[in-house]
């Protein structure tokens, strides 16, 4: 369906309106079948932990649908005030918009909390929410949180069908026999729970495939970023590129080698800076490669420790960078590199692809069955393997033509993964299992 005009509020009171009286007008409003339309659309709720900037986006996507009454809510608000976060182990506030141009409500409060955890914060009146707004379907991000599964039980006594996403795989941290044995009979337990599950990916097809079974339903919602605000951010970097470049003291014409994540122990970019060291064994100081690393965290003195086996000024740490300054590192950039060990997806791989550049990624990264095709835009490599990695630096900073020609293919390739193929993949899922309701 094609996107329409976002409806605002007092629109948005009218349809509720109409829905609730549409609703008591049925001596069963769960059993009886429904025809939606813009008059009466479908009532979706979506329950997540915050406010997440790579999903603002696409919930402002859904929210057009006229047929869909689209609500999220949420179980904290930390991510719209200033916050430390775990990751980059410094404060954060992100400098793009997270709560615009769609519903919202955040959940009530029994217990707040300065972090995330399965437990924390501890939310209430969930069913009460889906029972007095009249909900057709129910969708949440994650199983693990206490609110998530308060929704899928409330949803469940309530008969409404529920739409799973997260993006787990199978090539997650290490476990125990006896954790793995545990989890087979929760999954046994929670498959009958879910009516379908949206996949981000080809990583996270298998995982349902393994828990859930062959004859599970699942439906493509591929993970994607905002491929028109990313190449057209990228865009404009390039005009003043040299300017930039420039101002980071960086010498003309050297190639430049980017990672920009967490300094966390599973992002591995202590490989990153070994591959780097070996690849400038045999490189003269006026050709070798610059190192940019953007990011902030635990691992950053044991970092900035091997990096000093450089020349000095070859490996620079740029710190954390926000949002909207990240397409201009990715213009900069001759390839890309995250080499990290249990990566459910990696969106910064979707982010540098809309600037046209090659990308090397670890065979521990959920997106590279979906998004690199090795020796195509980039390349695979096997994870915690230093070698490896220089080898595929070395490949693809061979000349001008192949870093660019691989440029190419990685925008052609990420075009795919957007937003109106997520909303294709709801809508599907959703046909599926609201009566009434058309794709």
């Amino acid at each position: 369906m094609q996107a329409n005009k976002y409806i605002d509020e007092n629109q948005i009171r009218e349809t509720q309106g109409r829905k609730v009286v549409l609703a008591e007008s049925m001596t069963d409003n769960r059993s009886a079948q429904k025809v939606f339309s813009a008059q009466h659309p479908l009532r979706l709720a979506y329950f997540v932990s915050h406010p997440i900037q790579y999903q603002a986006p696409l919930l402002r996507r859904i929210a057009q649908e006229r047929d869909i009454y689209f609500k999220a809510f949420f179980r904290s608000n930390l991510s719209v005030r200033e916050y430390r976060d775990p990751g980059f182990g410094v404060p954060v506030k992100w400098d793009v918009p997270l709560l615009e141009g769609y519903r919202y409500e955040f959940l009530p409060l029994l217990l707040d909390s300065d972090e995330l955890t399965p437990l924390k914060p501890v939310n209430y009146g969930i069913r009460r929410i889906l029972r007095e707004q009249h909900f057709d379907a129910v969708w949440v991000h994650g199983y693990s949180t206490s609110s998530n599964l308060q929704a899928i039980m409330a949803a469940n006594a309530l008969r409404v069908p529920v739409l799973l996403r997260t993006d787990s795989n199978l090539f997650d941290r290490p476990r125990s026999r006896k954790k793995l044995m545990a989890k087979h009979v929760f999954f046994r337990w929670f498959g009958k729970r879910v009516s379908a599950a949206l996949s981000v990916g080809e990583s996270n097809t298998d995982y349902w495939r393994h828990y859930f079974g062959e004859q599970f339903p699942i439906f493509p919602c591929r993970y994607a970023v905002d491929n028109e605000f990313f190449q057209a951010e990228c865009a404009k970097a390039a005009e003043t590129r040299e300017v930039f470049r420039r101002s980071l003291k960086l010498e003309p014409g050297r190639p430049i080698i980017l990672f920009a994540s967490k300094f966390q122990t599973r992002k591995r970019c202590i490989d990153l800076i070994d591959a780097y060291l070996l690849v400038t064994k045999s490189c003269t100081p006026e050709r070798a490669p610059y190192l940019l690393i953007v990011g902030d965290g635990e691992e950053r003195e044991a970092l900035e420790t091997r990096a000093r086996e450089a020349v000095q000024g070859n490996i620079r740490f740029l710190g954390f960078r926000n949002q909207t300054e990240l397409p201009r590192f990715y213009d900069l950039c001759n390839v890309f590199v995250l080499a990290s060990v249990h990566e459910p997806w990696g969106l910064a791989i979707n982010e540098v692809m809309n600037a046209a550049r090659p990308v090397i990624v670890s065979d521990q990264v959920g997106c590279h069955r979906d998004l690199v095709q090795d020796g195509i835009n980039g390349f695979v490599v096997k994870a915690y393997d230093a070698g490896a990695i220089a080898y595929a630096i070395r490949k693809v900073l061979a000349d001008e033509y192949t870093w660019q020609a691989m440029g190419a293919k990685s925008r052609e390739i990420v075009r795919n993964y957007n937003f109106d193929a997520n909303v294709d993949g709801l809508r599907q899922a959703l046909q599926s299992l609201v009566p009434g309701f058309a794709a």
